[in-house]
């Protein structure tokens, strides 16, 4: 029993250990570069959006004359069938 107890020890002091490494490595800078780094990640985000946004209207422009296109051809249709039909 004490040397399951003794196992878990050393497990949780490499655990406190990895966790303390990875604690420095990550600790925050600055307040002046934390939030320069904050306006540029808001920036870039907000330019992928814009491009999305852009990308996304594009595609709904092209998609609504494709639509526009064959419901006129649909329409085209139907009067030539109607024509058929009265003689």
């Amino acid at each position: 029993m004490q040397e399951e107890n003794g196992g878990k020890l050393v497990w949780f002091l490499v655990g406190a250990a990895v966790g303390a490494s990875v604690a420095l490595l990550y600790a925050p800078a600055s307040g002046n570069v934390t939030r320069r780094k904050l306006a540029r990640t808001a920036q870039d985000g907000r330019e992928t959006l814009e491009d999305s946004g852009r990308d996304m209207l594009d595609r709904g422009r092209e998609l609504y004359e494709k639509g526009r296109k064959i419901a006129d051809e649909a329409a085209d249709m139907f009067e030539r069938g109607r024509k058929l039909v009265q003689g």
